[in-house]
């Protein structure tokens, strides 16, 4: 089974860590976004994904790399495709056009979610992963029967509808089908929401075709397409995942839990947390951090941080308050 990953956006909403960073492989509590993604699958899934293949916009070569050690950590080959211009859902999955046969699984990469349940992908055509939420007005949602089968998918009800919303995974028994209607989407110029090629127009007519969509619930579902999204859900995950850390290897400093203490991290002097994430190779030196993410070989000095990210290699002194500082910037009050 193939799981296909689009991830060619810009990741604005993230700016100023998505400018040298692609959104998925900023990291959550040490671990990147995608890879905890592709962790969620091997764990969940009643199916072996032997290949991942992403689809990507202009990233180096290094980007490349460390997208083929996540693959091969999971016991999975890496493949790359590329989406030069956004055109929409359909046309970035489409960009790995060759790769949709057999049992395929997309996974847009803007979010988190998790499951305590396995799931079965048996005696369906497509599974939609789907998780009940107050407001479906926001959401694309789908419509089910009383034996779960999907019937209708609506985008963002203005009626109640259904308060399932469609969360950005899907699988497919046979990725040809979906192929086929992408292909009919785009040789046509049928183009939907945002005048662009919506994968949902595509996965709309295999239902109307009499295919067999049956849903997978998640009992979470973190965004992490913004800033505050981002240490939100870090927060959600530092609490979940409760790392124990020995304080006495950072000399005069007093850690207050949830946090994440990456390898190799230098603390001393400082009061780290609640709700704080040092990652491998940061260095926090006689400083407040608090609901803040400072990421690898970043330095934080005579600060006080609350609701802050650093970025890679940036260095911080005598600063308090929040901010959002990209990488190897340097910020001195």
């Amino acid at each position: 089974m193939k799981l296909i990953i689009p991830m060619a956006g810009k990741g604005t909403r993230l700016r100023p860590h998505s400018h040298t960073t692609p959104k998925p492989l900023l990291p959550v509590a040490g671990t990147t976004i995608v890879e905890r993604i592709v962790e969620t699958f091997a764990r969940t899934i009643d199916r072996k994904v032997e290949e991942i293949v992403f689809v990507l916009g202009d990233f180096g070569d290094d980007v490349k790399k460390n997208l083929t050690e996540i693959s091969a950590r999971q016991g999975a080959t890496a493949s790359f495709y590329k989406q030069d211009v956004a055109r929409g859902t359909a046309h970035a999955v489409f960009c790995a056009a060759e790769k949709l046969v057999g049992e395929v699984i997309i996974v847009f990469a803007d979010t988190l979610f998790d499951t305590a349940e396995k799931v079965t992908v048996d005696d369906a055509d497509s599974v939609i992963w789907l998780k009940e939420v107050e407001d479906p007005s926001r959401f694309g949602v789908a419509v089910q029967d009383s034996d779960g089968r999907i019937t209708s998918f609506v985008e963002k009800p203005s009626e109640p509808i259904s308060n399932m919303a469609i969360i950005g995974v899907y699988y497919f028994k046979d990725g040809k089908g979906l192929h086929d209607h992408i292909k009919r989407l785009i040789d046509n110029n049928i183009t939907g929401h945002g005048n662009e090629y919506q994968l949902t127009d595509a996965i709309d007519a295999l239902l109307k075709e009499g295919k067999v969509f049956k849903s997978a619930t998640v009992d979470e579902w973190l965004d992490c397409g913004t800033i505050p999204a981002w240490l939100d859900t870090s927060n959600v995950i530092l609490k979940k995942e409760q790392q124990q850390v020995d304080a006495s290897k950072f000399p005069g400093t007093e850690v207050i839990q949830p946090v994440y203490i990456g390898e190799g991290a230098q603390i001393e002097g400082s009061v780290v947390g609640p709700y704080a994430s040092i990652a491998a190779g940061a260095v926090v030196k006689g400083s407040k951090v608090a609901n803040t993410i400072v990421l690898d070989r970043a330095k934080v000095v005579e600060s006080e941080l609350n609701g802050a990210t650093v970025g890679f290699d940036a260095e911080v002194h005598g600063f308090k308050g929040e901010a959002h500082i990209g990488d190897h910037s340097v910020v001195k009050s």
